[in-house]
């Protein structure tokens, strides 16, 4: 008995040990991970107020590179070309979304292979999903590029994103809601907009968030589709590949949409998870 006692014990405390070297293993990948992702947007923020950034390393500090950013009038027009199709593909992608997320849960037969469908362009590199639109829509159907081929070519991007946040909701909806109302004499669209539109409307605002900034941000897919339509991605890759670009520009804008881009994720990884938890 004692000797059964005491493998028991040796065990247990082996096992202690694997877990908290696991832990120390986890904490650590994290850290690193987080680092690769975070640590680019830090050092493109501190060279951003940097006195002369293109050395690559920060010296004196000064926000004269922001004022320079904020009195010139060339990157306005973009930004606001950019807010209009980052905002038509945000209402697209929740309309879209609620709608396929709705469905698809609730589908007995094909429903794997329906959501690899939609999940497909993900896999596709960007630069063959832009020639492949370019292609398409202005050699074969003379569609003019502009602003609804941007609006087409960044709707196929965030989709997927949109509609992975928007199932995140619906899976877990309880259909016997529908059920209940319906059998107290309810209208399909007043238990549509009672009891669904409640519980799926951080899926829904979600996946207009990952529509708005993936679209704010999108870069390869752009530069086949946009035409003679700048958007402020376009503009700021176009000044970077210039020898007269403006330091200012370059990197205060990248700064600015950084931390657009990052403050909107974490927006929805919270709503997410918020919702996930109640």
């Amino acid at each position: 008995m004692i000797a059964a006692e005491s493998f028991a014990y040796k065990a247990a405390l082996r096992e202690a040990r694997l877990i908290r070297v696991a832990v120390w293993v986890t904490l650590i990948a994290g850290f690193g991970v987080t680092a690769l992702i975070y640590a680019p947007v830090i050092w493109l923020g501190v060279l951003s107020i940097s006195v002369d950034p293109l050395a690559g390393l920060p010296g004196a500090f000064t926000m004269r590179w922001y004022g320079s950013l904020f009195t010139s009038t060339g990157w306005i027009q973009p930004l606001f070309i950019s807010l209009e199709v980052a905002v038509i593909v945000s209402v697209l992608c929740m309309v879209s979304a609620m709608l396929v997320g709705r469905a698809l849960p609730r589908l007995k037969h094909g429903r794997g292979l329906l959501l690899g469908a939609f999940l497909l362009p993900l896999v596709v590199p960007g630069i063959v999903v832009g020639i492949d639109i370019f292609i398409y829509y202005k050699m074969f159907l003379t569609f003019k590029m502009g602003l609804w081929s941007l609006v087409l070519v960044h709707f196929i991007w965030a989709f997927p994103f949109a509609l992975i946040g928007m199932l995140v909701i619906s899976s877990r909806f309880d259909v016997r809601l529908l059920e209940a109302a319906a059998d107290l004499g309810a209208a399909p669209w007043r238990r549509f907009w009672d009891i669904e539109r409640p519980l799926l409307m951080t899926g829904v605002v979600t996946a207009g968030m990952f529509g708005f900034m993936l679209s704010l941000t999108e870069l390869p897919r752009s530069i086949f589709v946009a035409g003679r339509t700048q958007t402020l991605p376009l503009f700021t890759w176009a000044e970077t590949m210039s020898r007269g670009s403006h330091i200012s520009l370059i990197y205060c804008l990248n700064t600015l949409i950084a931390v657009i881009s990052v403050a909107l994720s974490v927006l929805s990884v919270w709503l997410l998870g918020r919702r996930v938890k109640s």
